[in-house]
């Protein structure tokens, strides 16, 4: 990616080193492109992610490290988008609005702001978006221009005035750390940075360029010290710290490094890079001020430092520019490194990528950039390329960088022959690797150690302990060391600082002394084979089981097992768990249950299988069936608890049935068994069931064989099987239906069942044949108690049926019978068959305890029955009061035997008694015997006169109308006088009731008989009452009925006539209101005859019913004025009688009425008379209104000064106004205006001026300053001077449209100009500006006003937008400059649309570059040749997205411009398909046009340009240019182009075909080709080459055949390896060449005595190996005994051969042999175990 960018900016690479500042081409001195330092790399592309380009901006993207990078995407729904580096491709997307957000470097805590509404504040929060909770919240008293993360747990927030730090922990808030420096006022913030130390902090901005250079950003930065607590301002536009490690400083210094741009004075810029120290320690060497130049191209003059990061890791510096070049320097020395560019697009932010060294940059168009040091190839460039091996030596020892070994191996071996073995040891160490290799260790070992001192491999150890972690030969080389001297605690101290690397070779090291950190070291080295023997030597089988799973390990389970059998039987449970665990196993289960149960170990194999079947999977079946098996013969009880956990259920089911049912386990058959003869014949065996599973079994199997099963139970034991019966069908009974349980009982004859069961049943059971049943079965259990209980509580069975039954059953206990017929009101059976079954005691029973309120229907079924009557008295008499009376009456009475009551009906009068009943039955009894009844009706307080009279009204009416008259029964005394023509007793009673409801009943029109009770209410009943409420409810009566004929009759007789009533104005109201409603012709007279009524209720009443002379009469009789006034008004609408009205009264109000009226009429002039003469200005509105509509402002003027007197009113005064105006006394309006008024002036100016009175506007607009309104009037005055100057006063957009619009059409362009310029700056108006000067042709203005709007201040896009478009149109020519000054202003999609319609093809292209519509702009060009220029279009042709435009261009190229076709593929060439290139050249027969183009792409070693270079090759006759091609890429069709050049006129062409075929290893073709040319060096090359002892004896019979005695001789020297010297020998002997053959033998004999001497010496060397072998054997043996004499009996014996380290089963633990070889197992005669290594 580095090499392409740096061909892109091939203006820029191509100058000299010093032109570049100190940076190098990356060219070498062949021509060839050298592998750069850097690598730049696209991680992610936002774009791709998801991320709306839109928001990929410095004030919506975030990137505090390498982890996130947040975006805000604004828009209709707000959302805050958080890429994890670590998996791009899937972004958190959360609905947040906020004005900023920031992740945090290291974990998911996101930090949000937001601008507070309606305040210059700003609200700080921050989340924990794993917890989802809020962590922290603070609202900033002052708007936050700048935040960012400073540290993992601080964040740094700077205002316009200070910056803040605020802390993640606790419940702080942000405390201020400084006050901003004067330098970065009015600067934009783009960079916070913090020290390690957190004692330094810089702060940069950015600003607008000095007016001497506007185009190039000014930087400033501040410097705080929190030590000094002050600050130092640079000019800088980034800045970083970092540290650097002083050579014989203690600790590093801390540096701070920072970019500047500047401008000088005589125009030139300066560039620098300056890296001090910050506070430098005393007595440490200061480091050394450094200062570099940075190096800007031409192209990119103006561009700017914006980011700049240090990398620890290398210690470099790297700066990152806007438009994207990247440089590297050498933060000691500030070296220049590396500079190319890396982005064609605007790079905004950068951050640290500290886990690689590099760093991150983001552009504008979404793609995330990794710059990092390529650690290959940066010191071998800086070393060869840039001419430093000081710098690549220092960075290869910072790194640890490879490349460095030719640099630092001379001087190395000249400090280790001059015995500076410390600086060696140094030097070695910081070589990156270069010189830590075992030859360094083995010459620091070989070195003797010096006494006193540390050996020079020890020093050599401490130094690279020093500087980090050493290598693996390192690693075991000291621990070798330390081990021999007793010291294992520093290994443990270098372990835990991660300074060993781990190696199996270390741990077996390490296993003799510390099995445990040799394992630990194992893991580390991935040595799997030991790590898994050291875990199953542990018994820690479950580890090496997932140790085994997650580094893929395969051990020899088999073995192990069969080991652990015989030693560990539970560790072999263990090892084969973990052999089951894994998928697929490695080996068979069953074959490893198998090996359990060859041993009987049944328990450890029913463990292992249970965890190899948890997962129940369907293909595991047999061994579900195994496990089973084994343990229900062994162990039937862990079988059962097995089937218990429900966790097999693929196994062989009638299989273990059956093997369940021999065992006992009926309970686990009977689950299984799946045929009704198998689970009928074990269900039975309920002495070995659980009763509970039984039960629930039966709830598993259908309701038919569930049936089937209860009915086996009840066959085979009825008695001891009953009570599980019942409880089967109680639980089931839904299933199973009650009906078929009761009918199975009763087939079986099982009442006891049926009882029991529906015992249960019929609590819930609505079904009133459950309830019979189960009183059947009761009953015939002998359970009476139940009986009586169910009769007496259910509500479900059937009365009749159950009182049949019960009576059938001849219970001796008959309260069963008696709860049914009580319940169920069968008082007569249940009395009659207690009488005929001589149950007279129950009957008694039953009336006195029971029921006594069923005592009268017990005594009539008694005299129906013709029962004594001493019996019944006895018995009533036994009841008393509990007797009801009135049902006893009835009774007795429908059999006509009431006397027999009286004794007791007295008994109970003498008791008090006052029962209505009782009272009742005696007076029926006196009425019927007729002793003095009217008496008892009179006086007798206690019957019903409803009953009494009831009974009387046959007998006796007028004793009825007694009873009826004292009981009030108002309907009942109506219809009997009703019936029995009763007529003056019903009306005296009516109105003496004076009840309305009754009046409503006997004067409602269903009654037949009214007119008979009006005639004798009015004759005889109300003439003889004196009482005033009687005759009052009597009237209203009539009233309600809607008799007026009747009232007035009834009325006239009481008011007209002499009586009591006839001054009553109630009802002198009522007669004339009723004679209103029924006789009009009356009402007059009654009016005139009668004084004491209601006149002002009565006359409105009149004048509702349209009576009006008679309402006037009333009105005129009572002075009521008003009213009269009113009616004539209104009701005889007569103006003449109501002024003569008004004038013989002559009162204010009355003039008042009279002037609303006129008003009303339209004669304006009477009214505003009229309402002088009251001084009314209450209708001021009205007359208003009035006198506008008859335009009759002169009366109007004349009221209103009236008005005004009276009430101060602003429409009274706005009205004024008007007035004036319209009668054009503008004087008095002056003068009104003038003096204290609240007219609403506005208003009347705008009706003036709406209806065309202009002055009079004109002096409204002024005296209310409406300077809009002004200016519109003005402009209809034609005074557009003042018009301009009125709207400079309202500045409005209104306003300044309509001055324009009027001064461009009356041709005042200046004054036009002049308030178009207050126009364009809104953006909304612009366009009806240009579009009202345009319609009328009015371009140069137009132009010119545009042209004035550009210098505008607040001169928006809208103006540059539109000015483009007119340039387009009218002035073309001016367009490309207006352009290219205001690219960046415009509206590019609007200008693009004009410059089409305008044929404006060149401005089209430059607008499609400028809004990166590369595609579109390269199609213009391309379509349109003026639109063409080469060096722009080469730029967009890098840029296009459609690759198609590619060979679109290069066709466009060869028709258009075929010399300028290779400068663009130079650019194109790392984007176009080279072979869809050569196709289109080879096409046009162009491919010779194209040679350098070819020539650059055959790098890439595609077939098409291969073949096409060679093919030009051959054409061009260029033989060396050929033989490089073929021999630098292959990718070709070698055998066709060896054929083409085997045929070639020319011999060097037939070389390269026999070259060919050599390379495609055709060696007699190319040794065919070479001799028949002659060129005998090439074929015995060839032959050398092949290796084809035969090709090379033919050659040499060839020049024995040609006589070629000198290629005879040369032959035998080039195939020296190949010739047999046999053959040799021989045809030179027979060809007397044996002179030529000479040099052959001798060397031949010479090599021959040397592989001789050679095997002598290895004999004798293994010789003296084998004796030196067995002497230290035997030395070892010597010294083993030794020591066994005095190891304690308890330590473990050192291990057996082939079991190092305690890889073995057993390990450490072995108990030592006791006798025997020490290889051999102790008496056991068995021969020496080998090793475990195999797994």
């Amino acid at each position: 990616a580095a090499a392409g960018s740096a061909r892109a900016n091939a203006r820029c690479d191509r100058k000299s080193p010093a032109a570049h500042g100190g940076f190098p081409p990356e060219v070498d001195r062949q021509g060839t492109m050298a592998t750069p330092p850097v690598t730049v790399k696209e991680v992610v592309s936002l774009t791709s992610a998801g991320v709306n380009p839109a928001c990929i901006s410095f004030t919506n993207l975030t990137m505090e490290s390498e982890k996130f990078i947040c975006v805000r995407e604004t828009g209709a729904a707000n959302s805050v988008v958080i890429v994890d580096m670590e998996n791009p491709n899937a972004p958190m997307k959360r609905p947040i609005t906020a004005d900023s957000a920031l992740m945090n470097p290291v974990s998911k805590v996101i930090a949000l702001k937001a601008t507070v509404a309606g305040a210059s504040q700003d609200h700080l929060q921050i989340f924990n978006i794993e917890m989802k909770s809020k962590m922290k919240s603070h609202q900033m008293p002052e708007s936050v221009v700048f935040w960012t993360w400073i540290s993992p747990n601080m964040l740094g927030i700077v205002t316009s005035t200070a910056v803040y730090h605020w802390s993640m922990e606790g419940d702080s808030a942000p405390g201020k750390v400084f006050d901003r420096t004067g330098n970065l006022n009015g600067a934009q913030i783009i960079s916070y940075r913090a020290s390690q130390d957190m004692q330094w902090f810089t702060l940069v901005g950015i600003a607008p360029g000095d007016p001497s250079r506007p185009s190039l950003v000014k930087g400033n930065m501040q410097l705080y010290s929190v030590a000094q607590q002050r600050s130092q301002a640079l000019e800088a536009h980034a800045a970083a710290f970092a540290t650097h490690h002083v050579p014989g400083n203690a600790a590093k210094s801390q540096l701070v490094a920072f970019a500047q741009k500047v401008a000088q004075p005589d125009g030139s810029v300066s560039s620098k890079l300056h890296v001090i120290e910050l506070g430098a320690v005393a007595g440490q060497t200061n480091f050394t001020k450094r200062q570099a130049e940075l190096f800007f191209p031409p192209d990119f003059a103006d561009d700017f430092p914006v980011s700049m990061h240090a990398s620890d890791k290398y210690g470099v510096l790297y700066v990152i520019t806007k438009n994207g070049l990247l440089f590297v320097y050498d933060v000691a020395t500030a070296t220049a490194i590396y500079r190319n560019k890396v982005s064609n697009d605007p790079v905004f932010i950068a951050c640290a990528a500290p886990s690689n060294g590099g760093v991150y940059a983001v552009n504008r168009r979404g793609q995330v950039l990794l710059m990092n040091i390529n650690e290959a190839a940066v010191v071998p460039f800086v070393s060869g390329q840039l001419k430093n091996p000081e710098l690549a030596l220092q960075l290869a020892q910072r790194g640890n960088l490879p490349g460095a070994e030719a640099l630092v191996m001379p001087k190395f071996e000249s400090l280790f022959a001059a015995g500076d073995y410390k600086s060696a040891a140094e030097l070695a160490a910081a070589s990156g690797g270069a010189l830590r290799t075992q030859q360094t260790i083995q010459k620091f070992a070989n070195v003797p150690a010096v006494p006193g001192q540390n050996s020079p491999l020890l020093q050599y150890f401490g130094i690279c302990l020093q500087r980090g972690q050493l290598n693996s030969f390192e690693s075991v080389e000291l621990a070798r060391l330390v081990l021999a001297q007793n010291k294992k605690q520093l290994l443990d101290t270098w372990m835990g600082e991660d300074k060993l690397e781990c190696s199996e070779a270390l741990g077996d090291l390490l296993t003799v002394v510390d099995p445990e950190m040799a394992l630990r070291v194992w893991i580390k080295a991935k040595a799997n084979g030991k790590v898994v023997a050291a875990l199953a030597q542990k018994g820690e089988f479950e580890k090496m089981g997932k140790y085994c799973e997650m580094t893929g390990h395969k051990p020899d389970y088999g073995y192990m097992l069969q080991s652990a059998l015989m030693h560990n039987p539970l560790g072999a449970v263990q090892i084969a768990i973990q052999i089951g665990k894994q998928v697929p196993p490695p080996m068979d289960p069953n074959a490893v249950a198998d090996l359990f149960l060859q041993r009987n170990m049944i328990r450890e194999a029913t463990s292992f299988l249970l965890d190899v079947l948890k997962g129940d999977n369907e293909e595991q079946a047999g061994m579900q069936t195994k496990v089973l098996e084994i343990n229900l013969v062994t162990f039937p009880n862990v079988a059962d608890a097995i089937l218990g956990q429900g966790k097999l259920t693929h196994y062989d089911r009638p299989r273990v049935a059956q093997l369940c049912e021999k065992a006992g386990l009926y309970m686990r058959a009977l689950t299984h068994y799946t045929e009704i003869t198998d689970l009928k014949r074990c269900c039975v065996n309920t002495h070995s069931i659980d009763p509970q599973a039984l039960i629930e079994w039966f709830g598993t199997l259908s309701a038919e064989w569930a049936l089937e099963c209860v009915k086996e139970l009840l066959v085979s034991n009825q008695r001891a099987n009953l009570q599980i019966v019942v409880n089967v069908c109680k639980e089931y009974t839904e299933q199973l239906t009650a009906t078929s349980i009761v009918a199975l009982l009763e087939e079986q004859g099982s009442n006891d069942g049926l009882f029991f069961y529906l015992g249960a049943l019929v609590a819930t059971s609505e079904d009133p044949e459950m309830h019979f049943k189960y009183i059947e079965s009761a009953a015939k259990s002998g359970q009476i108690k139940e009986v009586e209980r169910i009769t007496r509580e259910s509500n479900f069975y059937d009365p009749e049926k159950a009182k049949v039954f019960l009576m059938e059953a001849k219970l001796p206990d008959a309260r069963p019978l008696i709860n049914v017929c009580d319940r169920f009101n069968f008082v007569g059976d249940l009395t009659t068959y207690l009488y005929q079954n001589n149950m007279m005691r129950y009957i008694e029973g039953y009336v006195q305890k029971v029921n006594p309120s069923n005592a009268p229907f017990v005594v009539g079924a008694l005299l129906d029955q013709e029962c004594s009557e001493d019996f019944l008295q006895n018995l009533i008499l036994s009841v008393r009061s509990l007797l009801p009376v009135g049902p006893l009456v009835e009774e007795v009475g429908k059999r006509n035997r009431l006397k027999m009551l009286s004794p007791f009906l007295e008994h109970l009068v003498s008791e008090g008694s006052t029962d209505s009943n009782v009272h009742n039955a005696l007076g029926m009894i006196l009425i019927d015997s007729n002793s003095n009844p009217e008496h008892f009706l009179a006086t007798n307080e206690h019957y019903d006169s409803k009953v009494v009279g009831k009974y009387c009204e046959k007998r006796d009416p007028n004793l009825a109308c007694v009873a009826y008259k004292r009981g009030k029964c108002d309907i009942e005394l109506v219809e009997v006088t009703n019936k029995n023509s009763l007529f003056k007793l019903q009306s005296r009673y009516v109105v003496e009731r004076m009840d309305v409801e009754l009046w409503a009943h006997v004067l409602s029109d269903e009654n037949a008989h009214r007119r008979n009770l009006i005639d004798q209410v009015v004759s005889t009943a109300l003439p003889e009452s004196k009482n005033p409420e009687q005759v009052s409810v009597t009237v209203k009566a009539f009233m309600t009925a809607e008799m007026p004929q009747e009232l007035i009759e009834l009325l006239e007789k009481i008011v007209l006539q002499n009586s009591a009533f006839n001054n009553n104005p109630n009802l002198q109201n009522l007669l004339i209101l009723t004679a209103i409603k029924a006789d009009k012709t009356r009402v007059m007279d009654y009016i005139n005859r009668l004084d004491a009524f209601n006149g002002p209720e009565v006359g409105e009443i009149a004048v509702g019913n349209e009576l009006y002379e008679e309402a006037f009469a009333i009105f005129k009789k009572f002075d009521l004025h008003l009213d009269a006034m009113k009616v004539l008004l209104e009701c005889l609408e007569s103006l003449e009688r109501g002024l003569e009205y008004a004038q013989r009264v002559d009162t204010p109000e009355v003039w008042s009425q009279i002037a609303k009226a006129q008003l009303a009429a339209g004669d304006v002039g009477a009214a505003v008379v009229a309402y002088i003469k009251a001084g009314d200005s209450s209708d001021h509105s009205d007359v208003i209104d009035v006198a506008k509509r008859c335009d009759d402002y002169q009366a109007l003027v004349s009221y209103l000064v009236m008005v005004r007197k009276k009430i101060k009113d602003a429409k009274v005064d706005t009205e004024l106004c008007y007035a004036y105006a319209r009668i054009d006394k503008l004087g008095d309006l002056e003068e009104f205006i003038a003096t204290p008024n609240a007219a609403n002036r506005n208003a009347v100016g705008n009706r003036c001026f709406d209806e065309g009175l202009y002055e009079a506007a004109k002096v409204m607009f002024i005296s209310d300053s409406n300077w809009g309104a002004l200016a519109s009037t003005l402009v209809k005055l034609h005074q557009f001077q003042a018009a301009v100057e009125a709207a400079r006063k309202a500045n409005t957009s209104k306003t300044w449209k309509e001055i324009c619009f009027a001064c461009v059409d009356e041709r005042e362009f200046r004054l036009a100009q002049l308030c178009g310029l207050n126009i364009i700056v809104q953006a909304d108006e612009l366009d009806q500006i240009s579009e009202y000067y345009q319609v009328r042709g009015k371009f140069d203005e137009l132009l010119a006003l545009m042209e004035a709007g550009v210098g505008l201040e607040r001169a928006h896009m809208g103006i540059f937008t539109e000015l483009g478009i007119l340039y387009a149109k009218h002035r073309p020519e001016k367009l490309m400059e207006h352009l290219k000054l205001f690219s960046t202003r415009v509206n590019i999609p609007r200008l693009i649309r004009a410059c089409e319609e305008m044929a404006a093809w060149k401005e089209l292209s430059f607008l499609y570059i400028a809004y990166d519509e590369f595609d579109n702009a390269a199609g213009v060009m391309m379509q349109h040749p003026d639109a063409w220029e080469h060096v722009s279009f080469k730029d967009v042709c890098v840029k296009v997205a459609n690759v198609e435009i590619y060979y679109k261009a290069l066709q466009f190229y060869l028709e258009e411009h075929p010399t300028q076709l290779n400068d663009l593929l130079t650019v194109l060439t790392p984007r176009v398909d080279h072979s869809r290139v050569v196709d289109l050249m080879r096409k046009r027969n162009h491919l010779a046009l194209v040679k350098p183009y070819l020539a650059q792409a055959q790098t890439h070693n595609l077939q098409a340009v291969n073949d096409a270079v060679n093919e030009l090759c051959i054409d061009e006759e260029d033989y060396e240019a050929l033989r490089n091609s073929i021999d630098l890429y292959d990718n070709f069709d070698q055998i066709a182009l060896a054929q083409r050049c085997e045929s070639h006129e020319l011999i060097e062409f037939r070389r390269i075909s026999g070259h060919i075929y050599q390379k495609n290893h055709r060696w007699k073709q190319s040794v065919e080709l070479a001799k028949r040319d002659g060129l005998f060096k090439d074929a015995m090359e060839a032959c050398a080459q092949s290796g084809d002892k035969e090709l090379a004896e033919n050659l040499l019979k060839y020049f024995i055949d040609t006589q070629n005695k000198e290629c005879f001789a040369a032959a035998l020297y080039t195939c020296y390896d190949l010739l047999r010297p046999d053959v040799v020998f021989e045809l030179a002997w027979m060809h007397g060449l044996m002179d030529y053959s000479a040099p052959y033998m001798i060397q031949f004999m010479r090599d021959y005595a040397g592989k001789v001497d050679a095997l002598v010496a290895d004999k004798k060397d293994r010789n003296t190996e084998k004796v030196e072998a067995e002497k230290e054997a035997v030395k070892e043996q010597m010294n083993q005994n030794l020591y066994a004499q005095l190891l304690p009996a308890a330590l473990p014996a050192p291990p057996m051969p082939g079991m190092e380290h305690g890889n073995g089963m057993n390990g450490g633990d072995a108990p030592p042999n006791m006798g025997g070889s020490p290889n051999g197992m102790p008496g056991m005669g068995m021969p020496p175990m080998g090793g475990m290594g195999g797994y």
